[in-house]
């Protein structure tokens, strides 16, 4: 005896097979975006003006997360291991992402000290290893902080010993960190500090950065691919016109 299917029998099995297909692409897709940022590149944000002019308040960018292999704090949940899986060693003047276990948040700042390096400030200059940092005048800035707070600042460019260049700013030679006693880098450790030297808290601080283990880096700062004013949100479309900055977006990060 033959049976029939009704025509909503029909109707009800497509929509569960366009439900399942749906549910599947959507797992794909969600499997595709963990891989990518687990193991490509991850999207981060900078809320702090520590790396002005470098990187600026509000300026998205995508962290290269292989560059030194992958360490506990390179997965979206930290996996409790000690050393790097295809591990890389950074180099001086990498601008790179990292966990402070000391505030359990991610930083990012510029690689200025080597294990074994002897880092110092004297009256605003930089010393690495007893040997003053060259740098050079180029400008004048103002700076405004995540407080909105506005400064007048002087804009060099550094020359670090392997002849890595870039742009560093200062208030002046005679802020807090400034004259600093002479850090030792432990070995397996890198000293970090941030482009705006007199607004950034890094290594310089030993109680709330300090010197930064090799594990607990993330991955190296690659490539701006968004930036807006007074760090908006980007959804807000209708703040666009007056507050992208248009000039910033798809440049590597230098």
């Amino acid at each position: 005896m033959s049976q029939t299917v009704s025509k909503a029998e029909i109707k009800a099995g497509k929509k569960k097979n366009e439900l399942l297909e749906t549910i599947i692409v959507i797992v794909e897709a969600l499997i595709i975006a963990l891989i990518f940022r687990s193991f490509l590149y991850q999207p981060f944000s900078i809320p702090t003006a520590s790396m002005q002019q470098t990187l600026m308040i509000g300026d998205y960018f995508l962290a290269n997360k292989w560059a030194w292999g992958f360490g506990k704090y390179s997965f979206p949940i930290a996996i409790p291991f000690n050393g790097r899986i295809l591990g890389n060693a950074p180099n001086r003047g990498d601008v790179a992402v990292f966990r402070n276990e000391i505030t359990n948040e991610d930083y990012i700042k510029r690689v200025i000290g080597l294990p074994g390096d002897t880092i110092q400030m004297r009256e605003g200059r930089l010393y690495i290893n007893g040997t003053i940092v060259e740098r050079e005048k180029t400008g004048m800035a103002k700076d405004t902080d995540s407080y909105m707070t506005t400064v007048d600042v002087t804009v060099y460019t550094e020359t670090l010993p392997n002849g890595v260049k870039h742009t560093i700013q200062e208030i002046s030679d005679d802020e807090s960190l400034d004259n600093t006693p002479e850090y030792v880098v432990p070995a397996g450790h890198y000293f970090m500090m941030g482009d705006n030297r007199d607004r950034s808290a890094d290594s310089r601080v030993l109680s709330q950065v300090g010197y930064v283990p090799l594990d607990n880096f993330i991955g190296k700062a690659e490539a701006r691919f968004f930036s807006i004013k007074n760090n908006l949100p980007p959804w807000q479309l209708w703040e666009w016109p007056a507050n992208v900055r248009w000039d910033r977006m798809f440049q590597s990060v230098n």
